[in-house]
Order: C-alpha cells, then sequence, then structure tokens
C-alpha cells in the first residue's frame, strides 16, 4: 500500500482517532462570513472539501472573540449564534459528503486583526472603516503604519485564555473531531513566541521559558475541557534574523507533547514583514522533520507540496506523518482521487460520482461506508 494511503491513528483521551489516509486539509481562510457567522460560501466550500478525499479537513482559523478575527469578514465561534451558524452549515455539508473527521483552528489575530480581506489590499483598518483596536504582547505593531496595539494585561490573558475554552467546547458540542490552536503566521499566539514581537519583561516574555508560557497555559486550558485529539500549529521560523527558530519550536513541540498534545503542524513566516523566504517545494519539510524528530509528535508537513510523489516521498523519508494540502485543492479539489489513482490508493467519494473515474483509475474509490 501507499504511504499516502496508510491509514494513521491519533491518540486523545476520547480514545483513538483512525484517519483512513495521510492527506488533511489545511486550514484556509475564506473571509466569507457574516458578523462570525458562517454562510452558504462555507456549506458549498465544505462540501466540496469533504468529497475530496482527504482524512482531515480542517475548518480555517476561527475567532475565539470577535477581536480575536483577523478581519470582519472571518468566522467566529464566540457566542451561541455563531455555533449554531457553524454547526448548521457544517451539519449540511457532512450529509453530503462520506464520513470524514473535522478539525477546527481556533485562533487569535492578536495584532494582525482588524485588517481588510487580502483582495481588499490586507491592510489595518481604521475604526472608521469598520476595524477594532487591537492587543499584543507588547504595544509593537506588525506594520509601521499600523496602530500600536494595546500590551495585555493580565486580566486581559485571563479573559483570551477563556475564550479559547468556551470556543473549545462550543466545537466539542457541534461533534467537531479535533482541535487545532492557531500558533503560526504572526498571530497572538505567535506574537508571544517571537522575541521580535514579544519585548515583555514579565514572566510572559523575556527568555523561552517566558515566550512559550502564554501559549502553553491557553493549549493547557483547552486540552482540559476538549478530549478528542488536539494540536498546535506553529511557524517553525519567523525568517528574520533574531526571531523564533527552528530548535525552539522542536523544544515547544517536546513541552506540547508533555501536557497532551496529539500532533504538531508545521508551517512557518507571518510574523514580520521583513520576512525572506524563497519559497521552493516542500521548503517546510526540513522544519516538520525536526519537529518529528525531536518531540516524537505526529508531525504535519505543509507548503508547496503539490505532487502525488512529492508528498510519497516525504513520507517514505520519515520526514513527517501527515500531508497537509491547501492552495492546490482550491485549485484541484480532487487531488486526492489522482493521488491515489497514481499511487494504487483508495478513498471514499459520494455515490454520485462513482462513475466519474477514467478506467485506468477504475479501482480508486474505497468500498462505500454509507449507502
Amino acid at each position: 500500500m501507499s504511504q499516502l494511503f496508510s491509514p494513521l491513528t491519533l491518540s486523545s483521551p476520547k480514545g483513538p482517532l483512525h484517519l483512513a489516509n495521510r492527506i488533511v486539509v489545511a486550514p484556509m481562510c475564506q473571509y466569507s462570513a457574516e458578523g462570525g457567522h458562517a454562510t452558504d460560501w462555507h456549506l458549498a466550500h465544505w462540501t466540496q472539501l469533504l468529497n475530496s478525499g482527504a482524512a482531515l479537513m480542517t475548518i480555517e482559523a476561527t475567532g475565539v472573540n470577535p477581536e480575536g478575527r483577523i478581519t470582519p469578514h472571518c468566522l467566529g465561534l464566540f457566542d451561541e449564534a455563531c455555533a449554531q451558524a457553524l454547526s448548521d452549515h457544517l451539519g449540511r455539508a457532512r450529509k453530503l459528503a462520506p464520513p470524514t473527521p473535522v478539525a477546527i483552528q481556533l485562533s487569535h489575530a492578536g495584532r494582525k486583526a482588524s485588517s481588510a480581506a487580502p483582495w481588499r489590499g490586507g491592510a489595518q483598518l481604521t475604526l472608521g472603516e469598520g476595524g477594532w483596536s487591537t492587543v499584543a504582547p507588547s504595544a509593537v505593531p506588525h506594520n509601521p503604519n499600523d496602530s500600536d496595539p494595546k500590551a495585555l494585561d493580565s486580566d486581559g490573558m485571563h479573559r483570551i485564555i477563556a475564550d479559547f475554552v468556551s470556543a473549545a467546547k462550543r466545537a466539542k458540542d457541534m461533534g467537531i473531531d479535533v482541535i487545532e490552536l492557531h500558533a503560526a503566521h504572526g498571530y497572538l499566539l505567535h506574537q508571544f513566541l517571537s522575541p521580535l514581537s514579544n519585548q515583555r519583561q514579565d514572566a510572559y516574555g523575556g527568555d523561552f521559558e517566558g515566550r512559550i508560557r502564554f501559549p502553553l497555559e491557553v493549549f493547557k486550558a483547552v486540552r482540559e475541557v476538549f478530549s478528542g485529539p488536539v494540536g498546535m500549529r506553529i511557524s517553525a521560523t519567523d525568517w528574520v534574523d533574531g526571531g523564533w527558530t527552528p530548535e525552539e519550536t522542536a523544544q515547544l513541540c517536546v513541552r506540547l507533547k508533555s501536557l497532551g498534545a496529539d500532533f504538531a503542524h508545521i508551517s512557518s513566516g507571518g510574523l514580520s514583514p521583513q520576512q525572506k523566504i524563497v519559497p521552493t517545494p516542500g521548503y517546510q519539510v526540513e522544519f516538520a522533520n525536526l519537529v518529528k524528530k525531536t518531540s516524537q509528535l505526529p508531525t504535519m508537513a505543509v507548503g508547496l507540496i503539490t505532487t502525488p510523489e512529492q508528498a510519497q516521498s516525504i513520507l517514505e523519508l520519515g520526514q513527517a506523518d501527515m500531508i497537509a494540502i491547501a492552495r492546490v485543492l482550491l485549485y484541484k479539489p480532487r487531488w486526492p482521487w489522482e493521488a491515489a489513482a497514481q499511487l494504487n490508493g483508495h478513498v471514499s467519494a459520494s455515490p454520485q460520482y462513482w462513475r466519474c473515474l477514467p478506467q485506468e483509475a477504475s479501482k480508486v474509490f474505497s468500498t462505500p461506508s454509507k449507502s
């Protein structure tokens, strides 16, 4: 059997979660919510992704409070109305696809909140433009032209932890299988990790131990209320001299495993406009490999992994346990089907699609698990 299409089990206090293959749909912001509420765009989007053949589908970065959204158009899980809208649209999407575990990425954008959608320039919005005041570990803006965020005090940090916990409980109640905490791409938990954005002089800043304290407190609080698999997405490097490093990422994952983490999802960048990245195929895989070898956590690799052969090679070399796919799935929504045809793998699909395959790929679909 192809390694890409071999099963994987994620352990958790709730019990094992069995994944049919090693392909994960990475979270992809759609900037299409209304007041934090999921819309019909999400219904269509999730239905497509759940029919992709991937073993796990991750819902985009979802704000744990209104101020934690990246844009006014981002999903939220900060009140019961948000939860009802998300549950309703996700429930309908799941009825239109084979049974597939679903993860949600819980997030707080910190100083990168209150931004315009990318196709509207992505700049920070003023109060008059529908924006809001932002918070961060320190009063250091992401861009020089941004307003200074408010440095969080102890009460503010405790409120944000409580918001993560409340969102996790709502996710549990609606049947979400996996929670991924967002500590990548320059958002709040990443801002605490990096010395470039965290210039605090208290117990939550300074050395490595201080900078990882708040993200670990968030993780511990969520772990206590959510019994399914919980992991963290981490930017392994800021790509800026003096910033967060791959070695620190690996040591953070050692700590996360000791606290009950079930996986790590390794990306990079997003904290500073000064970053210097030269993206090449699989340019982040070496970071996932370091985390996997150091922490022994099940690890996802992501970033310009675009061909089945490339994904298969990463797994065969033992560099990661799962392959997270994002933009290529927007361009090729049935990429896992093509990968299965090339690598002699099997995927599940809705019966309406069973007759679509060319003859040479006729054995791609596995025995259906529902009629």
